[in-house]
């Protein structure tokens, strides 16, 4: 039972995130960048979109193909956007709302997760 919550709680981790992402049609997350970045309205717009994008994936191939592989690739995507979003905007990591501190207790969450769990 206690895999199945995490994995759920995953999910909603994640498409949680596109809702957030999304709500505006990614103007917040578009202006973040343009302020922190000076890129462009439609490069940052791209990011936001194509972040929403892999976020959407992950949640989905936890839900439906929990498992090793689904872990290893949401890991792999959380260290890729953490790294990313320090680079952009390092002051993310002081952000009251945790947008980056979050990210440790997740890849520890993911690291636990064994396919037996994530099945129950």
């Amino acid at each position: 039972m206690k895999g199945r919550l995490a994995r759920l709680s995953l999910v909603l981790l994640w498409w949680g995130t596109v809702a957030a992402s999304l709500h505006d049609g990614g103007d917040a997350g578009m202006a973040l960048l343009q302020r922190a970045t000076g890129m462009s309205a439609g490069t940052a717009l791209a990011l936001v979109l194509l972040g929403c994008a892999w976020d959407a994936a992950i949640g989905l191939l936890i839900l439906l193909r929990p498992g090793a592989h689904a872990y290893r690739l949401a890991a792999i995507g959380v260290v890729g956007m953490t790294l990313a979003a320090t680079a952009l905007v390092p002051a993310l990591w002081l952000d009251p709302f945790g947008a980056l501190l979050k990210n440790l207790p997740v890849l520890a969450l993911l690291g636990g997760m064994t396919d037996k769990e994530a099945r129950s």
